[in-house]
């Protein structure tokens, strides 16, 4: 495959014509930095100063995609100006080539060329004034500094003040990604939580509906229709209460409002009381003194999923529900017996265990469950010390 090379810039281009042009106009009018009788000069022909004039302007092109490649070959052409009668524009096309090759160049040769300029400026004025004992020869380093350091140094801090932008775009840039990013994660954070929130807070309603709906359906007996209509009034109830405080938490810009400050482990007592007259036989042993609210809050809902859990899928017998503080740890184990493979009596999406591990996992606890022994156990270790989930 044939290697292709960068355009030279439109602007590149115009910069040639118009420093072509400008020396031509010189020469036609006679206008010549030295006279003929000058020493230095050894190409006598009138026309000899267009021969570099034309091939300096000829690699202005080059100054952005090969820019050292026009630095040496215009350095050929000053050197070549200096032995005719010269022009101006020769000078000025070259200083502007010195300046293209720090500030386009490579960064080595943007560190290196001011440094090259800088000693020739100096030993172009020192060596020969120290040989011909003439302190005029000081104004030999003057015009190389002129010509080379300055334009060399103006590059040099021309790219400092580019590239000190370029890292401050590149700096806003990332800070913007890492905040996108941390408002994503947010915004992720937020969506789980309240999915956890309206999941704990509606589900164990709408499953006690729907088992007892399908009780009332299946049995002809009055009694039994009535209790099972009663229980599904008091979860449709208290379902729809959670519902409007969960609504309105989120309608509240103020912040003022959280969910995790309503349901406490002294409503236990409620929520087995629920739980028993959903059909299970629940007994609570609840040994805990005085715990921290986020620790309390996610307690209660582990007990109230487990709860709601064991009344769709446990298998005829005793559920215990055990609190127990020990070594910095609230300990929460729910059993319930466990039936392989049995129909579950109302459905479920698998939120609930995840929900729970959740909750553990952001207070820094540890979450277990599955069967063992003919029962089906859950279990959460939350960790008392707020500085665990601060």
């Amino acid at each position: 495959m044939a290697r292709t090379f960068p355009r030279p810039h439109r602007d590149d281009w115009w910069i040639a014509a118009g420093g072509l042009l400008g020396g031509l106009s010189l020469w036609a009018l006679g206008i010549r930095p030295r006279d003929p009788s000058d020493s230095l000069v050894l190409w006598h022909a009138p026309w000899a100063p267009l021969v570099p004039l034309a091939l300096t302007a000829a690699c202005e092109p080059l100054r952005r995609v090969r820019p050292r490649t026009g630095l040496l070959l215009g350095t050929l052409m000053l050197a070549l100006d200096t032995v005719t009668l010269g022009s101006v524009v020769t000078v000025v096309l070259y200083t502007d080539l010195m300046y293209a090759a720090v500030l386009y160049g490579t960064p080595a040769s943007a560190r290196r060329i001011p440094w090259i300029a800088g000693m020739l400026t100096v030993l172009g004025g020192v060596v020969p004034a120290a040989l011909w004992h003439d302190p005029q020869a000081l104004l030999i380093g003057l015009g190389i500094g002129v010509v080379a350091l300055a334009p060399a140094t103006t590059g040099a801090l021309v790219r400092g003040h580019r590239d000190a932008a370029e890292a401050a775009r590149l700096r806003a840039e990332q800070t913007a990604l890492l905040a996108e990013m941390d408002r994503a994660q947010a915004v992720g954070a937020e969506r789980a939580r309240v999915a956890r929130e309206l999941h704990d807070m509606v589900a164990n309603h709408l499953s006690a509906i729907a088992i007892h709906s399908t009780a009332a359906l299946s049995l002809d007996d009055a009694r039994t229709t009535r209790e099972a209509l009663a229980v599904i009034r008091e979860n449709s109830v208290a379902g729809l209460a959670e519902m409007r405080r969960l609504i309105g938490i989120l309608r509240d810009r103020s912040g003022d409002r959280e969910p995790a400050a309503s349901p406490t482990l002294a409503g236990l007592g409620a929520l087995v009381c629920s739980a028993r007259a959903g059909g299970l036989d629940v007994t609570l042993d609840a040994g805990h003194g005085e715990v921290p609210a986020p620790v309390e809050l996610a307690a209660y809902r582990i007990v109230q999923e487990s709860l709601t859990n064991a009344l769709k899928h446990a298998a005829e017998g005793s559920v215990r529900v055990v609190l127990r503080q020990r070594d910095g740890l609230l300990d929460v184990r729910v059993t319930s017996p466990y039936r392989p493979g049995g129909t579950p009596r109302a459905p479920g999406s698998g939120a609930g265990l995840t929900g729970m591990r959740e909750r553990a996992a952001l207070l820094g606890g540890t979450f277990e469950a599955g069967p063992g022994d003919g029962l089906w156990t859950v279990r959460a270790a939350l960790p008392l010390t707020e500085g665990d989930f601060a």
